[in-house]
């Protein structure tokens, strides 16, 4: 299964990568199973009424993360990529006044945003720990079509069919990779047979599919995670949500920019440009925000973080760098999604901050020269030294601890890459194994 860099890297909208933008891309994808139409209920007559349940992590951490209005919004036909808020809250008042979605396709269907999307506070459902149900009804209140879905951490969402069969959708079997990597063994085997880097096989694997420019879609994605940032340090106040946090990354970014030059300022300070970059990102996350799940919305700090401090701090830094470092991060994403989790509500935040924390740390090794070898161990470093954290999250936001964990995964990031670029790459524990033992841990 190949696991692209817009897999691992989504544009898209705060507080949750799993608890936000999978459920409404879930609501989304079951307006596509009405259109289809093809596994309806036979003897329905026509759809008339739509209603959907939250399950398991959804049900319970689900008002904090506004499950139940994402999944409204992805009902309304928008999902987080292009999400537009000021057409979001139109519509949204639309609704609360009509009781009725207009589906394209379809025509006006029945929907109660005060009813329609229930919480479950039962037992989850088998499949995932964050589980939904969409059904509709036709006229008569029989059940017209009804469909499960799993949302499995960085914005995934798997049907109950494609969770028992292990694929994703939009995967694309057919076509060839020319570097089939899906653990980090074969990656550094194929890397040593070929003499490429892992950046450079990650673009082949990209590109073997005729794709549109696989550079264009990188830098969109730089961007936004930059922009991210600077939002973060521009935006201070209150985080909506109940908990009363203030936002602390303007006040911290303007206190580092007084003392640039001064001579008092202790070395260590980097670490404070680290934390407040990613601090940016999660709090903008936490305000829904537009961010890029890295790997998730929960972990989107990290790597943008590291991505920021080597373009703005690190000798020699380049566009071609940045260009890499995603790529290579991409790479580890996709090696501990495939054979571990990153979703917080499955393993802990050890698959969050955790991953996150690998794969800027391979990214910026990688940047910075290293060797496949050298990645591979900085991953490894980075994420050996979050195992067993969990997701704790007050009240089910993220806010309290994650913002703050943002940063010090940031921190780790660049510890373990530094480490990795001081040694030849060898090293006890294989980055495989520790991924293995993240997922039994988790």
């Amino acid at each position: 299964m190949f696991l692209s860099v817009f897999d691992i890297f989504k544009i898209g909208v705060g507080p949750s990568s799993s608890h936000t933008m999978g459920p409404m891309l879930a609501a989304a994808r079951f307006l596509d199973a009405l259109r289809d139409g093809s596994d309806r209920v036979p003897g329905s007559g026509k759809v008339a009424r739509l209603e959907a349940s939250l399950h398991g992590s959804l049900a319970f951490t689900g008002k904090g993360h506004a499950t139940d209005r994402a999944v409204i919004l992805g009902l309304l036909g928008f999902v987080p990529e292009t999400l537009d808020a000021e057409e979001a809250e139109r519509r949204l008042t639309e609704l609360g006044e009509t009781g009725r979605i207009d589906v394209p396709e379809i025509g006006p269907l029945a929907f109660d945003p005060e009813k329609g999307v229930i919480f479950d506070y039962g037992p989850p459902l088998p499949g995932h720990a964050n589980g939904m149900v969409l059904r509709a009804f036709d006229a008569q209140d029989n059940l017209y079509l009804t469909e499960t879905y799993y949302s499995v951490g960085g914005g995934f969402v798997l049907t109950e069919r494609e969770m028992k069969g292990a694929t994703i959708k939009g995967d694309d079997a057919k076509i060839t990779r020319p570097y089939p990597f899906a653990t980090a063994a074969e990656m550094l085997a194929m890397g040593e047979a070929s003499g490429l880097s892992i950046a450079a096989m990650k673009r082949a694997n990209e590109t073997a599919g005729g794709q549109s420019p696989l550079d264009a879609g990188i830098d969109r994605l730089l961007k936004v995670m930059n922009d991210c940032v600077d939002r973060g340090l521009a935006t201070d106040g209150i985080l909506p949500g109940g908990l009363n946090v203030r936002r602390r990354a303007r006040a911290i970014h303007e206190a580092l920019l007084a003392e640039r030059g001064n001579n008092l300022a202790q070395p260590h300070t980097v670490n404070d440009w680290l934390s407040v970059y990613a601090m940016a990102v999660n709090e903008e996350n936490a305000a829904g925000g537009q961010v890029v799940t890295a790997p998730t919305n929960g972990a989107a700090g990290v790597v943008p973080a590291v991505i920021r401090y080597y373009r703005d701090h690190c000798v020699g830094a380049s566009h071609r760098g940045t260009r890499d470092f995603l790529l290579t991060a991409a790479a580890i994403g996709g090696i501990i999604k495939t054979n571990a989790s990153i979703s917080g509500a499955e393993v802990g935040c050890q698959g969050e901050v955790g991953s996150a924390a690998a794969m800027a740390a391979a990214g910026l090794c990688a940047a910075l020269g290293g060797t496949n070898a050298q990645i591979e161990n900085a991953a490894e470093i980075a994420l050996e030294h979050h195992l067993g954290m969990t997701c704790d999250p007050v009240k089910g936001l993220v806010q309290v601890p994650c913002i703050e964990r943002n940063g010090l995964g940031a921190i780790k990031a660049v510890a373990a890459a530094s480490l990795a670029l001081r040694g030849d790459g060898t090293h006890i524990v294989p980055l495989d194994a520790c991924v293995e033992t993240m997922r039994q841990t988790g």
